[in-house]
């Protein structure tokens, strides 16, 4: 058979991964002397690799990620200046200085704001 009635049929069969990597399979094949299984079990690899990516970069269009960044498109406003940022000591210290968010305890109320409850569960009543 051909090359172009195989890539043909492959084209027919939307085997786009197979009709890709075909030559350097069949170059690689009759280099090393492969055996037929062989070959067509590359093929087969090359179609699964093909299809598993094309998932991927439709399931990505479709996700509409925003764009990705360079650091020249990136806003730095509200943040330390260039002074700032090259010395470790002011950086740290600008961490350091940022209010620290209490942990949350074991039963979240407590037994205080429970009894100020109380009043007004009373008067509702």
């Amino acid at each position: 058979m051909e090359r172009t009635q195989i890539f043909d049929l492959m084209g027919e069969l939307k085997l786009y991964g197979m009709k890709a990597a075909f030559d350097e399979i069949m170059a690689t094949a009759v280099k090393r002397q492969h055996e037929p299984q062989r070959i067509v079990g590359d093929l087969l690899n090359a179609e699964i690799n093909e299809k598993q990516a094309r998932s991927i970069k439709y399931q990505l269009t479709i996700a509409k990620l925003p764009l990705a960044k360079d650091l020249e498109d990136f806003q730095f406003d509200g943040t330390l200046s260039a002074a700032a940022a090259s010395s470790p000591s002011s950086a740290t210290s600008y961490w350091s200085a940022a209010p620290a968010r209490a942990k949350p305890t074991w039963p979240l109320r407590s037994p205080e704001a429970a009894s100020d409850l109380v009043p007004v569960a009373a008067s509702i009543t």
